[in-house]
């Protein structure tokens, strides 16, 4: 079924492929695919292994919703920016690319603040109290997590107003089981969600999900990808790659860099002696580290801080490098020592694919070759694709 919201021309602007045959989304991806690649890979049609498709619906586990208005002096919203306006807010409870549950919490949550009078945070006066609510289900377990997310309270009955936000989201009939309600405060000017102390309402902070066979326990703001499982096939595809490039020994060393919650390090660390994975927010490693203890995996360490930097410090040399960077990529720096190792195989997960496609020409001027290129559909409906990389030594 379309998503209702996507014929409204106030609507969120999130999908662009709602009313297409998903078969026919997966061409169109293909297609701009090629034209990405073609100049600095002239063999991509050779070379290129598909778009690996997902289950269109429901697919995100990840949201983070918006208090405002959908134009000034109307009623409390909670939902998604407007397209193509910053300040406008529209509801989105029929969203289709989320659970249903994710509708049935945040028509209950706004609907339960605005019987209270309750405003939102306006981001031109500093005045206010809803900013966001972050919700989080896990797509294997069905656990969720719901985060209130607000600046300061000018009154003295926020205790009271909290405990009623809980109670309202634990009468509702969902699919999944609530794992935490959680309230975070946030007086920041910036119109992101930034942890500046966190309190429990109910349950605890984090919720559990099964990805490749292993258990992660998930924090509210650490990184894990949205689609839980597209990630399982995305995954299973790095493993292929690294499986591809090794001559039948284990690598001594994998680098993991931008290693999130040590989801990846965890999954090949049954290929390799030892792997090492960097990440720059201490939450996630932190999570890293409790998630490889609860898998009884003792072959990974996990180290904080700039990829750059990091690496630069560190005696050990890899046998492989496998990076997944954020969306805007390697930074010329970090690129630049990766090939130094002079490795002969590098895995590259891009969530952007011209981020990947700008870094080739450096790997192929330190004699790597592309081996093997294809993409999985991370974001059904959506333009975005994230694709996947093995460069191998010529």
């Amino acid at each position: 079924m379309s998503c209702i919201h996507f014929g409204d021309p106030d609507n969120c602007g999130g999908c662009r492929y709602q009313d297409i045959p998903y078969q026919e989304e997966l061409l169109r991806k293909q297609e701009k695919l090629r034209e990405l690649f073609i100049e600095p890979l002239p063999d991509f049609d050779q070379i290129f292994e598909g778009i690996t498709g997902n289950e269109a619906c429901a697919y995100r586990n990840k949201m983070e919703f918006t208090f405002g208005n959908r134009c000034k002096d109307g009623p409390l919203e909670l939902g998604m920016h407007r397209k193509g306006r910053f300040y406008d807010i529209v509801s989105v409870p029929d969203c289709q690319i989320t659970s249903a549950d994710f509708g049935r919490i945040t028509e209950a949550v706004c609907g339960y603040f605005r019987e209270k009078g309750t405003d939102f945070y306006r981001k031109r006066a500093h005045t206010g109290y809803l900013r966001h609510l972050l919700v989080r289900k896990a797509h294997f377990t069905g656990q969720i997590l719901v985060d209130l997310v607000s600046a300061g309270y000018e009154g003295s009955d926020e205790k009271s107003l909290l405990s009623g936000f809980k109670d309202r989201i634990l009468s509702l009939d969902l699919d999944g089981e609530i794992a935490g309600i959680l309230h975070t405060r946030n007086n920041s000017l910036a119109d992101a969600v930034t942890d500046q102390g966190t309190e429990v309402l109910y349950g605890n902070d984090f919720f559990y999900e099964k990805l490749c066979g292993l258990t992660f326990r998930i924090s509210p703001f650490s990184f894990f990808q949205t689609n839980s499982a597209g990630a399982e096939k995305l995954y299973g595809k790095a493993k292929e790659y690294m499986l591809s490039a090794l001559s039948g020994e284990k690598p001594s060393e994998v680098f993991d860099l931008y290693s999130g919650t040590g989801t990846i390090t965890q999954i090949v660390s049954s290929y390799a002696t030892h792997v090492t994975g960097v990440e720059i927010v201490p939450e996630a490693v932190e999570a890293a580290r409790a998630n490889a203890g609860l898998n009884g995996i003792s072959n990974c360490s996990f180290i904080c801080g700039d990829v750059f930097k990091v690496i630069e410090g560190l005696e050990e040399r890899p046998d492989m490098i496998i990076v997944d960077p954020p969306r805007e990529g390697l930074s010329p720096k970090a690129l630049s020592k990766i090939v130094s190792y002079d490795v002969d195989s590098i895995i590259y997960i891009a969530c952007k694919p011209a981020s990947l496609a700008r870094d080739i020409p450096t790997f192929t001027a330190h004699g790597y070759r592309t081996a093997r290129l294809s993409c999985v559909d991370m974001f059904p409906r959506t333009d975005n694709t994230e694709c996947i990389a093995l460069f191998t030594k010529s």
